[in-house]
């Protein structure tokens, strides 16, 4: 990490803060989701196969609460409700890709 400024630990803590966000089962799937564009979340449910309703609501409230996820609910009967990623999150998708990319480069089926 690059010092700028700011004192290491902070930096480390804001770190540390982030990747326990992204961490939580299922969270990283729900971003490579949405990372294709808005979901419903009958959608998500359905293309992450296995995930619960109550998981995938409590994964999204977390990522809504972070400001990692948008959630756009329309005045329609029955309600309509839309996932996206913020406008904040596009730096972390493409720090979540090139990490899968140095990954796949360096570790070989799970193996060093």
């Amino acid at each position: 990490m690059s010092n700028t400024g700011e004192p290491n630990s902070r930096k480390c803590i804001q770190l540390e803060n982030t990747l326990s966000i992204i961490s939580g089962r299922w969270t990283l799937l729900i971003l490579r989701e949405l990372s294709s564009g808005t979901k419903r979340f009958a959608q998500l449910q359905k293309s992450l196969k296995g995930i619960s309703p109550r998981t995938l609501s409590s994964r999204l409230q977390e990522l809504e609460k972070n400001k990692i996820v948008v959630k756009k609910v329309y005045p329609e009967v029955p309600p309509r409700v839309e996932y996206s990623l913020s406008s904040q999150c596009e730096g972390l998708i493409k720090i979540l890709r090139d990490l899968s990319e140095w990954a796949a480069e360096h570790f070989e089926h799970g193996k060093e």
